[in-house]
């Protein structure tokens, strides 16, 4: 099953750090595309423009005639596109709007709502909520009012930190960069959220009719989706106070909510309308197979659990398109091209550019042949994308905590996408400054310290193998170059102390310890320094991810000021069985050093055989339309898991109908996997 806030595996470690935090391994390198048609676009540009003058038009020919693509580091861009840092250092973004005036609000998953403002982070939240954030929950959705420049209204979407704890849409009125104190009004409470933590969905978008749009996840069990009485796995339609719109396709129903606009949906993590037309796209996140894209329609059924992307059965509308597990895991942010002042060439205009978390891939696709290609790839899991009234696009990269802006540009001179950040390291230890770049390669690089060249030092990253108390202070900056030009970068300090880094270690739980669902964890720690003796608490933050296949969600998220803690493994949710917990354990001194330990929990695990009597008939295991037995499954102890028999079933021309199951119970039902191995046998009779 592949869920969105997912990050790609870190190796173990055990060591200390002078790192700011535990650094992340990249997404792998993806094979670059062509780029001479966007050579092309770049030269058609130019030529359009009558007041070119002749020394660009050279310039523009020669990068025709060599293809380059425009790239950074680890990303790809296609030629004529330049990709900045708007803003970094956010802690565990998961969506982001544009104001009216420009600036961008972002969503911590704990629950601040950040503001960046002329480029700047600002210190001060607009808000900060009380949200559970265990898993994939938190404050997942922000949107501005149409008037929001008359009303100054706010929408948010979070997870409410009850038992048993729900999701919530919500307003605020802005008071400039802030929430005006007691404005807060609860527009919809969602239904009541299982121990699973994943699926929630939290997209929020005005559609052309002044209506609030809503995405929300099947919180990890597919007949939600199709259950017309809760909520959860649709698209929900609602005034902007929350009242239900007289034309909602289920307002006539003495069973459904009001609310539901589209169901059978698994977790549409994002959605998109074109310019201020009703056309919509709606991203849903697959399990085993399919990433899709559904076109949204009022009262659609797009199928979830009994399908999964394309489908010919004419109860379920099918994706307007799908990839496959192989190209990518999670579909994420989604934005159509269709801003008042493009900046992109004509031929995007009216596209739909949509990432995938696990791929690190932005593509764009064409709404009138349904065919999509790489715009650019290596993006650091990218959850959100959104079109500026500059004509920009905009991405929230989670794995980086950064705002990324791409726009397109006839000066191809390199531009700074990452500045050298200044550093803190004990004498001795090993320190590296690091830039990435976009504009057309190659690139030449050459750093500086204090203003004089550095021989040798030619590479985007700098290092100094060992450190002395000398380069305390040191200043150093870089200059990289490509055919069309050269850019400086800013200044990163260096801090070299005679300290010592601290040491730390995790006490529980023990190193072996295996887990089964519903196991309360408890995790504890310790930790000295040379020159500060034994931490405080407040030295101490944990975090613990779930890792899943080949990438990772979160599942507590950084949390500081204890030696201790615990957490509850869910019992409902992913059913895969390679899986495991990684528990992170970083201290910091007194002066910033910091060490970091992790420990892996590996699952409990056992084979459940499904049979039938006779054989050759088929069961569903956790939604969909079923398998034929037998067939073994190997799960992890303790997860519930639904199993049905489907009835009446037709085997070589004779009907059956189902009986019994071999543990007595109903024909569709749930069990908690054992630990030991088990077989269940469904017994059917002839009609």
């Amino acid at each position: 099953m592949k869920d969105l806030l997912s990050q790609p595996r870190r190796p173990q470690i055990n060591s200390p750090s002078q790192l700011d935090a535990c650094g992340r391994p990249g997404l792998p390198d993806v094979i670059r595309c062509a780029r001479r048609k966007h050579a092309r676009a770049i030269i058609s540009s130019f030529l359009r423009n009558s007041g070119m003058h002749q020394a660009r038009l050279f310039i523009a020919m020669i990068f025709l005639f060599f293809g380059l693509s425009f790239s950074v580091s680890g990303a790809t861009l296609p030629s004529g596109f330049v990709e900045t840092t708007v803003a970094s250092g956010i802690a565990s973004p998961t969506a982001m709007a544009i104001a009216p005036n420009g600036r961008i609000f972002v969503c911590s998953q704990t629950g601040a709502l950040r503001v960046i403002k002329n480029g700047v982070l600002l210190a001060t939240p607009f808000v900060t909520l009380s949200v559970d954030s265990v898993g994939e929950r938190g404050l997942l959705g922000v949107a501005f009012d149409p008037h929001f420049t008359l009303n100054h209204y706010i929408y948010l979407y979070y997870t409410v930190p009850r038992t048993p704890a729900h999701n919530r849409v919500v307003r605020f009125t802005a008071n400039g960069d802030v929430v005006l104190p007691g404005s807060r009004v609860i527009l919809l409470e969602l239904d009541p959220l299982s121990t699973a933590t994943n699926h929630n969905g939290g997209a929020l978008h005005f559609g052309p009719d002044g209506n609030l749009y809503i995405a929300v996840g099947d919180n990890a069990k597919g007949s939600n989706s199709q259950n017309l009485s809760n909520l959860l796995g649709k698209i929900l339609r609602i005034a902007p106070d929350g009242t239900i719109p007289p034309d909602n396709p289920f307002v006539q129903s003495t069973t459904a909510r009001h609310e539901i606009w589209a169901l059978g949906l698994r977790n549409p993590f994002t959605f998109a309308f074109r310019g201020t037309t009703n056309f919509m796209y709606i991203n849903d996140v697959g399990e085993s197979t399919w990433e899709e894209i559904d076109l949204g329609q009022a009262g659609a059924n797009y199928g979830w659990p009994a399908t999964e992307g394309p489908t010919t059965n004419p109860a379920y509308q099918s994706p307007i398109y799908y990839y496959g597990h192989s190209e990518g895991c999670a579909i994420t942010g989604g934005a159509f091209y269709s801003p008042s002042t493009p900046n992109f060439p004509s031929s995007y205009v009216g596209k739909y550019l949509f990432g995938d978390y696990c791929a690190g891939f932005i593509r764009i696709l064409n709404p009138s042949t349904t065919q999509a290609t790489n715009f650019i790839t290596g993006a650091s899991q990218p959850v959100d994308i959104q079109v500026g009234a500059d004509g920009s696009l905009y991405y929230l990269a989670r794995g980086a905590g950064s705002v990324m802006k791409i726009r397109y540009t006839t000066i191809p001179s390199p531009v700074i996408t990452t500045q050298p950040t200044s550093k803190l390291v004990s004498v001795g230890y090993p320190v590296t400054f690091s830039v990435t770049a976009s504009g057309p390669s190659p690139y030449s690089y050459q750093w500086m310290r204090n203003g004089v060249n550095i021989s040798g030092a030619n590479a985007r990253t700098y290092r100094i193998a060992s450190t002395t108390l000398s380069d305390n202070g040191a200043r150093f900056r870089v200059r990289v170059s490509n055919a069309f030009g050269n850019t400086l970068s800013n200044v990163a300090t260096l801090s070299v102390t005679s300290d010592k880094p601290p040491t730390s270690q995790i006490l529980t739980p023990a190193v072996g310890t295996t887990y089964f669902g519903g196991m309360v964890v408890n995790y504890s720690g310790s930790a000295s320094d040379k020159e500060d003796g034994t931490l405080p608490a407040s030295a101490f933050t944990w975090r613990v991810d779930f890792h899943h296949d080949s990438h990772v969600h979160p599942f507590i998220p950084p949390t500081t000021g204890s030696k201790t803690g615990t957490f509850t493994i869910p019992n409902r949710g992913e059913v895969s069985s390679n899986v495991y917990y990684y528990i992170t354990l970083k201290v910091i001194d007194s002066v910033g050093l910091t060490s970091t330990t992790v420990r892996n929990i590996l699952p409990r695990k056992a084979n459940m055989t499904f049979a039938t009597q006779p054989a050759g008939l088929k069961i569903s295991l956790d939604g969909g339309s079923g398998r034929i037995t037998p067939f073994t499954v190997t799960g992890v102890v303790g997860i519930i898991r639904s199993i049905a028999a489907p009835t009446p079933q037709t085997l070589n021309g004779t009907s059956y109908n189902f009986q019994s199951w071999s543990d007595g119970r109903a024909r569709s039902h749930e069990i908690s996997t054992p630990a030991v191995n088990t077989t269940y046998t469904a017994n059917f009779a002839t009609q």
